[in-house]
């Protein structure tokens, strides 16, 4: 994928407030606000039209963006949209710097993998995916843009945690290390009605037999 989709050139702004914003958006520009490190916090405009297109890449949330504020290259992660409620309009970015060496916590996306060949859903199961993504820690070099959760070996109403998930050396699961009962439930197979009713038809059937 290239770099270009993850660099976005930003200015900064004096002009704030509601009705600052209102005018930005009207100009197809994106109010956003760029925090964290040892400096403080910076009001940005960008391109709406660039980071439209950008936020639709999966990797745009969980990857480190270069951020050209003004000319100057600085290491954001997204911390938060808001949206229009119906339109394809984004109305404001939250931006927290990267400190190379300094550890980071990030929302990284779950890539379920083999499913289409896990035995219990062959077999009439349905897989529920209880999460999407999981928050982790670890320093910017190590943070990956998604997290595979292997699903071949898993079984008929058995649940997948977040313990159950293999992570990429230098990388933490947040949740976890809140300690006991934060071993959230990652995925399950159910079965479905109809292939209960159809173990039950097969059961009958050996026993008049």
């Amino acid at each position: 994928m290239s770099d270009a989709i993850f660099t976005l050139n930003a200015e900064t702004r004096a002009d704030l407030g509601k009705g600052a914003s209102r005018r930005l958006r009207h100009a197809d520009k994106v109010p956003a606000i760029l925090y964290g490190g040892d400096e403080a916090p910076v009001s940005l405009t960008l391109e709406h039209n660039k980071v439209l297109q950008a936020q639709e890449f999966e990797a745009f949330y969980s990857h480190v963006l270069t951020l050209n504020v003004d000319g100057k290259p600085v290491e954001a992660l997204i911390k938060d949209i808001q949206r229009h409620p119906y339109k394809p309009k984004i109305l404001h970015l939250d931006f927290q710097r990267v400190v190379a060496g300094q550890e980071l916590h990030a929302n990284v996306p779950l890539h379920f993998i083999n499913e289409d060949t896990n035995g219990a859903i062959k077999a009439g199961g349905v897989a529920e995916h209880h999460a999407n993504e999981i928050q982790v820690a670890c320093l910017p070099k190590d943070l990956p843009e998604f997290i595979e959760v292997d699903v071949a070996a898993v079984e008929m109403d058995q649940t997948l945690h977040l313990s159950d998930i293999t992570l990429p050396a230098g990388i933490s699961s947040v949740e976890l290390g809140k300690g006991e009962g934060h071993d959230l439930a990652v995925l399950t197979i159910k079965a479905t009605r109809a292939s209960i009713t159809e173990d039950d038809s097969e059961g009958e059937a050996a026993s008049e037999e």
